[in-house]
């Protein structure tokens, strides 16, 4: 069996992906227009087209606009049926998805509304799933509380707790007493660290949140300490390649360190993030790797190994 032909077919678990993020421009425009709502692009290939983005704000800035068509608990069923047939045709067997209520509340859309329509369509998924509530780190701590206040009720909904949003200035350590309240609750914890913020930002969310797996965590490879514990401690990263590149955290993909962290054998995983923004899925994601700086059958069994290991 050639690689290509094993990364399409290795059944493969998926933990860094933002359900919001999987909407794909054509549902976009249909929910709309069920909604009978206006968006800011003219068709489908206008929007594509502003997907050139320079940074991770750029992105969210896109991404809490297309957010906006969401409305009603159908809205958030479509939009999770959609990536799960996405995912289980690129042998997904097993999601970790991650939800953003606060973009969603803070339109006045209730908390159970969302909740309800992404649960519906995963108890409709041949694909063995589970639901992450995501705190936006550039809103206020007291806010992240309210919104795991009203997560409460719905706990046996979710696995666990996350913080994604802009990293650079939203420091892990913010948002302490909330992840050890969710902890105290039963929640697992992860969190977004070391994609646009520093290395210490990786350590916060380690020492201080308590973080059972870092999302992203690239840039740990500028302190050998902290690279070494990782190692050691055996922490998954949720890598997602394409993301990294089109939010130009690399340059090209030939400059992903990903090959490294296998060789130093950190506990990598490959993940597709927001695959409608950035390009491609999770077998997109692999065969971009593969393609740019070449993955061998051990290093691809072992990426689907990793990923299997690391799940809740």
């Amino acid at each position: 069996m050639d690689i290509e032909t094993l990364i399409r077919t290795i059944p493969k678990a998926e933990l860094h992906l933002h359900i919001e993020g999987t909407l794909e421009p054509e549902l976009m425009f249909e929910i709309a227009k069920r909604n009978n709502l206006s968006i800011h692009y003219r068709s489908v290939d206008e929007l594509r087209r502003a997907y050139e983005f320079t940074d991770l704000q750029s992105f969210l800035d896109i991404y809490y606009q297309a957010a906006y068509v969401l409305r009603t608990e159908r809205d958030f069923h479509d939009m999770t049926a959609a990536y799960l047939r996405r995912a289980e045709a690129d042998n997904v067997t097993h999601a970790e998805i991650f939800f953003d209520p606060q973009t969603h509340t803070g339109r006045d859309i209730p908390f159970s509304t969302v909740i309800d329509g992404i649960w519906s369509a995963m108890q409709e998924s041949a694909i063995a799933t589970k639901l992450i509530l995501c705190f936006l780190r550039h809103l206020s701590a007291e806010e992240a509380m309210k919104t795991l206040e009203e997560a409460l009720p719905f706990r046996d909904r979710i696995v666990a707790v996350g913080l994604d949003s802009s990293e650079r200035g939203n420091p892990p350590s913010k948002f302490a007493d909330v992840f050890a309240r969710a902890r105290a609750e039963g929640f697992h914890a992860v969190a977004h660290a070391g994609e646009e913020g520093p290395p210490a930002y990786i350590r916060e969310a380690l020492e201080v949140l308590k973080a059972e797996r870092i999302d992203h965590g690239v840039r740990c490879v500028e302190d050998p300490a902290l690279v070494a514990e990782l190692v050691e401690r055996q922490i998954p990263l949720t890598v997602c390649p394409l993301s990294n590149v089109k939010l130009r955290v690399f340059p090209s993909m030939k400059q992903h360190n990903i090959k490294q962290f296998l060789a130093r054998g950190l506990r990598v995983t490959i993940n597709s993030d927001d695959p409608a923004y950035f390009g491609g899925y999770i077998v997109d994601n692999f065969l971009a790797v593969h393609r740019a700086l070449g993955l061998s059958e051990a290093d691809v069994r072992q990426l689907a190994q990793n990923s299997f290991d690391s799940c809740f």
